[in-house]
């Protein structure tokens, strides 16, 4: 494989963006990308492979190619010429305006779109929504997957999770002491319920961080940000939470829950940095969660990654 990360900043490339997020948005894309991943298959091949019509192959390999998420090569074959397909890249990651590096010396600060996850599983009530409407449908968790996502202001769900790929935008001759990631959360319930605890948990790049036992959903009042057209019976507004790991341990608003130090991580070997959030299949009370964006809630943020350095 010649190329491993493809870098897309939104604000200049948005008819690429557009491209490789529509590529993206289909499970048979999706099985297609995975089983090429270390292979070269011919469309008669891939169509063996899952199941399904040579021409839904050769249709959904055009999304791909045209998104340049595939290599396609020409070569012989027992009945003339055939194309060889091939997936170009391990990551992908988007750059929106707002994300490049800060002038603080120290800091590196990224904020990430709540609907810009690069991966999921969800299950009911499930959902989300701009500050114009619903994207997709309710409580469908395949709704993840529309285009449309990237403009979501509001997530949802039961159990499961969402997981975001940030830049990793280190700098080589420099070594962080502290990574900090914060979001406006509460749980989720049909309806709204103050009471209503949900143990939320945060990884990064696939080290469990630590848990948050969010006291419930809030619906008392509309939210200082949040459209006039959503419902007040709806999820109106969470509490700012900030997980940390530094080079002694793990906290969440400052409380120690676990021992994970910033050097267990392995930051410098990631082109990018995974933050996952979401409910535990073992977890003591699943009671979903709300993920709210810059638009939604009482916090005029959206997922905030922040690294400071020694």
């Amino acid at each position: 494989m010649e190329e491993k990360l493809l870098v897309i900043h939104v604000d200049t490339e948005k008819d690429n963006a557009f491209k490789v997020l529509n590529a993206l948005a289909s499970n048979i894309r999706l099985d297609i990308l995975d089983l090429i991943k270390d292979k070269k298959l011919n469309v008669s091949e891939i169509a063996k492979e899952l199941c399904i019509p040579q021409s839904t192959v050769s249709t959904n390999l055009k999304f791909l190619e045209e998104a340049k998420l595939i290599k396609v090569e020409i070569a012989s074959g027992k009945k003339g010429a055939q194309k060889l397909c091939s997936h170009r890249y391990e990551e992908i990651v988007f750059q929106l305006p707002g994300m490049e590096r800060k002038p603080q010396e120290n800091i590196i600060e990224v904020e990430m779109p709540v609907g810009l996850y690069t991966d999921y599983k969800v299950s009911p009530p499930c959902g989300l929504c701009s500050t114009e409407k619903i994207i997709g449908y309710l409580d469908v968790p395949k709704s993840f997957f529309e285009p449309a996502r990237a403009t979501a202001s509001l997530i949802w769900f039961e159990r499961g999770f969402v997981e975001y790929k940030f830049p990793n935008n280190l700098p080589v001759d420099r070594k962080p002491k502290k990574i900090e990631i914060s979001m406006e959360l509460s749980s989720e319930v049909v309806g709204t319920n103050k009471d209503w605890p949900s143990d939320i948990t945060l990884w990064i790049d696939g080290v469990e961080i630590g848990t948050w036992t969010s006291p419930g959903d809030y619906g008392d009042k509309r939210g200082k940000l949040t459209p006039e057209w959503w419902k007040l019976a709806g999820s109106q507004y969470g509490m700012l939470k900030k997980w940390s790991v530094t080079e002694t341990g793990s906290l969440v608003d400052g409380i120690n829950v676990s021992g994970v130090k910033i050097n267990d991580l392995g930051i410098r070997s990631h082109t990018s940095i995974k933050v996952k959030i979401g409910i535990k299949e073992d977890a003591k009370n699943v009671g979903g969660i709300n993920i709210f964006g810059s638009s939604f809630g009482n916090y005029a943020q959206d997922i905030i990654m922040r690294l400071e350095l020694e």
